[in-house]
């Protein structure tokens, strides 16, 4: 394999008063691929809880759990192990007419279906039409529509929120990881290119010191469907390497949301987030 790495992912909420109970559930565990070996993983969770884990319709680790006792923070801390190998940056290859197939739209219905945060906007919507006119092989249309993206939208930290729908990143001409990823999700859908969402961790420094925790970041990229599941990273224009740390896939970001739940008592809350990445091999 490419890289050991091990993450240590920390979340959770402060609270402006006393919660008396809360449920939740958590996407913070690496799923095993054919390029991502999970060596091992723990779930840290304060106050005391209940959990159950499972897998998801998608295919993602899922932990469930409910605090029953009164309390002012949460907190979460997911420590994974992952061996890291070379992702497939190139498919064995797709024409039009396969994608045209019934029986692969069925297949891939999910990853074919619009939805409302990941809507292209008209302009978007009719580039992404041109290009996948003249376009021999659907490969060909998928750089056009990400260059498009990447040259409309800059990544601006902070510019925007998860409830961010994609035509108003693109009228803002700014966004997040999150954000170029369901322009792209939108335009590729929108020419019958199945689609999907990708959550997980990316090591930003391309040469860190074996042994040494970096601090690392949540981030988003997506796969596309060209005979087989090919990963794409818009936000960093490049295929996902040896240090992307894949740990869920579904429609858009609300299938992987890391942590998300309710609770009871307090008017409002806080999330904070950290995430350490070590290479350890």
């Amino acid at each position: 394999m490419g890289r050991q790495l091990r993450i240590v992912h920390h979340t959770g909420y402060r609270y402006d008063g006393m919660v008396s109970a809360s449920h939740n559930e958590v996407r913070m565990t690496p799923r095993a691929t054919r390029e991502q070996y999970v060596l091992a993983t723990r779930l840290d969770i304060s106050p005391m809880a209940w959990s159950h884990s499972f897998v998801d319709y998608w295919g993602t680790p899922v932990t469930a759990f409910e605090i029953a006792e009164p309390h002012s923070r949460m907190d979460v801390v997911a420590t994974s192990t992952v061996d890291v190998g070379d992702r497939l940056a190139v498919g064995p290859g797709v024409s039009w007419e396969a994608l045209a197939d019934p029986a692969l739209c069925d297949q891939q219905v999910e990853f074919l279906a619009p939805s409302e945060h990941v809507e292209p906007p008209a302009e978007l919507r009719r580039f992404a039409a041109e290009a996948a006119k003249s376009a021999d092989r659907p490969v060909e249309a998928v750089r056009e529509i990400i260059e498009r993206i990447r040259d409309r939208v800059a990544y601006v930290p902070g510019s925007t929120e998860v409830s961010t729908t994609a035509t108003a990143v693109w009228e803002a001409r700014a966004g997040v990881c999150q954000d170029l990823v369901h322009l792209a999700l939108g335009a590729l859908r929108g020419v019958g290119i199945p689609t999907r969402y990708v959550s997980g961790y990316v090591m930003p420094n391309a040469a860190p010191v074996v042994g040494e925790a970096r601090t690392g970041e949540s981030h988003a990229w997506l796969q596309y469907w060209d005979g087989a599941w090919v990963g794409l990273d818009p936000t960093n224009d490049t295929a996902p390497g040896d240090f992307h740390v894949e740990v869920g896939v579904g429609r858009d970001y609300f299938d992987v949301t890391p942590l998300k739940g309710v609770y009871s008592g307090s008017q409002s809350s806080d999330l904070f987030v950290e995430v350490e990445i070590t290479v350890l091999a």
